[in-house]
């Protein structure tokens, strides 16, 4: 049977429609894959050094085409290239905070090189301009963004939403878990306003524990869909990531459990184009070398949907092509 330019065009609408359907809907975390892992540089010697060997979480700066990432009890943030290349890091001054344990969770970066760093004991939040190099006095910019006694199961991830002027979305690790959105603000001695409350009951989600929150409005083919408005949850007791929306609806998942299944994978960000980065910790059940490095993994969608945009212009050209066409048999 022959196929018509119609018929043609009216398939291409559909499979456009499609696309359109699901990038409105979710980034579909089974679409994706493993497409990289990198060694993280040990700095500072076996101790760790500035990074620490415990890569605990991580951010993208979109305006730099980096990461950052800091290190479980480390003293300070490194920098790395999309391949886990040092490009530098900057220290920690943690005077006049009331930290002991420099408990370094969450990271999230603000834009034009404006760093905020959580502090999971304490559920405080520092926010400070990175400089190559240079220390970062945390006591300078800081907020409080709870006052429970948390400790060792508190503030695992942070994440920064710049839409509408800027909001966080903060997660507590157990006991109980908790999933946190609102604003923040900072000032000197913790004099900053963190106002901010529950999002929804973090059962919903099914995961043992949480450890890392990543925004979805970044993501251009999600731009002014309701996907944007999505989440990405990291949890390293279920080894698991798992998309879901505002409401603790549970979208799509990732099973991590082969993923270098020795180490402890604990931070998550994502850039616009809708790569995932993942940091784990060094193997720490005796199965590997001596001081073993962190990791990078980079998780990729193996068919990415078009973004908005791109679909808008195809179906516009395949309007062309059909009205074309017409045009050839009238002429006839």
């Amino acid at each position: 049977m022959k196929t018509t330019s119609k018929q043609l065009l009216i398939a291409l609408a559909a499979t456009l429609a499609l696309g359109s359907a699901q990038a409105a809907g979710s980034l579909n975390l089974a679409n994706y894959g493993v497409s990289a892992t990198y060694a993280l540089d040990i700095l500072g010697g076996t101790g760790g050094g500035i990074s620490g060997l415990e890569a605990s979480a991580v951010t993208y700066a979109k305006d730099r085409n980096s990461l950052f990432f800091v290190g479980d009890e480390g003293t300070g943030v490194v920098e790395i290239s999309l391949t886990g290349k040092t490009l530098g890091t900057m220290a920690f001054d943690w005077t006049g905070t009331g930290s002991t344990k420099h408990d370094t969770e969450s990271l999230a970066y603000l834009g034009n090189g404006q760093l905020v760093v959580g502090e999971e004991r304490l559920y405080d939040a520092y926010k400070f301009s990175y400089a190559n190099g240079g220390s970062a006095k945390l006591v300078n910019a800081g907020v409080s963004i709870s006052n429970d006694n948390v400790g060792n199961d508190g503030m695992e991830g942070l994440a920064y939403d710049p839409r509408n002027g800027g909001s966080f979305i903060a997660v507590k690790q157990d006991v109980p878990e908790d999933v946190r959105s609102g604003t923040l603000t900072f000032g000197a001695n913790l004099s900053g306003v963190a106002s901010t409350s529950t999002l929804f009951d973090p059962a919903k989600l099914g995961l043992s524990t949480l450890s890392d929150v990543a925004v979805l409005s970044t993501v251009d083919s999600l731009a002014g869909t309701a996907g944007a408005d999505n989440l990405l949850f990291l949890s390293l007791g279920s080894r698991m990531l798992v998309e879901a929306d505002r409401s603790g609806n549970v979208i799509s998942r990732f099973d991590l459990s082969n993923v270098l299944a020795h180490n402890g994978i604990e931070g998550v960000t994502i850039d616009e184009k809708g790569t995932i980065y993942l940091v784990a910790e060094q193997i720490q059940d005796g199965t590997g070398p001596a001081n073993p490095a962190s990791q990078l993994i980079v998780l990729s969608a193996t068919a990415p949907v078009p973004e908005p945009a791109s679909a808008a212009l195809m179906l516009i050209g395949g309007i062309g092509l059909f009205a074309a066409a017409k045009r050839r048999r009238l002429q006839r």
